[in-house]
């Protein structure tokens, strides 16, 4: 889930900042938001991105990405404390 997020996170970046190169500034207050929702959930531990996905369905477990890649084979559950920006 946090792999989904930062892609999120960094792809809604750099868009704003090619929109705001190319149409209109005003789009910089969108990179501002995003910066805003990381720093907060970094604090918090809420992440907005994250409850919506997991609404959606997306981000469930995964067979042998997690499980490998940490060292640690418990799975992230909603509610669980995890953050959706801080590892």
């Amino acid at each position: 889930m946090e792999r989904i997020v930062r892609r999120f996170a960094g792809s809604f970046i750099l868009l704003s900042l090619l929109l705001a190169h190319y149409h209109s500034r005003y789009w910089l207050w969108f990179t501002a938001f995003v910066g805003l929702n990381l720093l907060q959930s970094s604090f918090t531990g809420f992440c907005p991105l994250e409850r919506i996905l997991q609404r959606l369905g997306v981000g469930g477990e995964k067979s042998g990405q997690q499980a490998g890649a940490g060292g640690s084979s418990a799975p992230a559950t909603a509610g669980g404390g995890s953050s959706c920006c801080c590892g």
